[in-house]
């Protein structure tokens, strides 16, 4: 598929973290920024059922620097289920009896530049156009239907339209395998399956392979 003048948005934040997939208690970070947390990030601006976004690349433009939180968290998932059996054993939660350490590896100060396509379900033509349109409004206005995140919701992240100036960081680096997205197939009654690539970093560009409905 041929795309033209992908739109641009900037983004950063004072703390992020995209939790690389293979980590199970821990959190660890990858040292940038997921296509699947960027695409996040523009769905969170401007979002509609008629397309989806396309990444195409995310230039870093800040250092990258670590820091670790080590904080107490509770074993258990808040549900509906399990807040009607406290109730009915006239007890509650104790969360001293269901706590454990655990550590996140995060980002600080970071700052990218997001590339992206519009790609509209339907074969009309003229939608890409129209809806690059709205989505640079709203940045332009700093409009956005939530909140936008750097990978996980209590770090959020300001935006504003690119100065044009923004420079990549100077740094190459095998990033290695990296979610590219989930894909929801026809007859899966909502199950997701995740696709991969390898991914790497050249002087501060990800790029983003297209995208491709076989698994990888």
């Amino acid at each position: 598929m041929e795309f033209s003048k992908p739109v641009e948005i900037k983004v950063w934040g004072e703390f992020a973290c995209f939790t690389r997939p293979e980590m199970k208690v821990e959190r660890v970070t990858y040292p940038v920024m997921t296509p699947s947390a960027a695409r996040g990030v523009l769905e969170a601006v401007f979002w509609k059922p008629e397309f989806t976004w396309n990444i195409r690349e995310i230039l870093v433009l800040n250092p990258i620097k670590y820091f670790s939180i080590l904080r107490n968290e509770v074993n258990s998932r808040a549900s509906e289920r399990s807040a009607r059996g406290w109730a009915g054993n006239n007890g509650g939660f104790v969360a001293s009896e269901d706590r454990a350490q655990r550590n996140t590896l995060a980002l600080a100060e970071v700052a990218y530049v997001i590339r992206a396509d519009v790609v509209p379900h339907s074969d009309e033509t003229g939608q890409e156009a129209k809806y690059r349109d709205q989505f640079r409004r709203r940045v332009a206005r700093g409009q956005c239907f939530a909140q936008p995140y750097l990978g996980t919701r209590e770090f959020t992240a300001s935006f504003s339209e690119p100065t044009g100036d923004e420079i990549p960081l100077p740094v190459s680096m095998d990033l290695g395998r990296m979610l590219r997205d989930m894909v929801y197939e026809p007859g899966t009654s909502g199950t997701a399956e995740p696709r991969f690539f390898n991914a790497s970093l050249a002087q501060g560009v990800l790029i983003v392979p297209p995208f491709s409905q076989k698994a990888a």
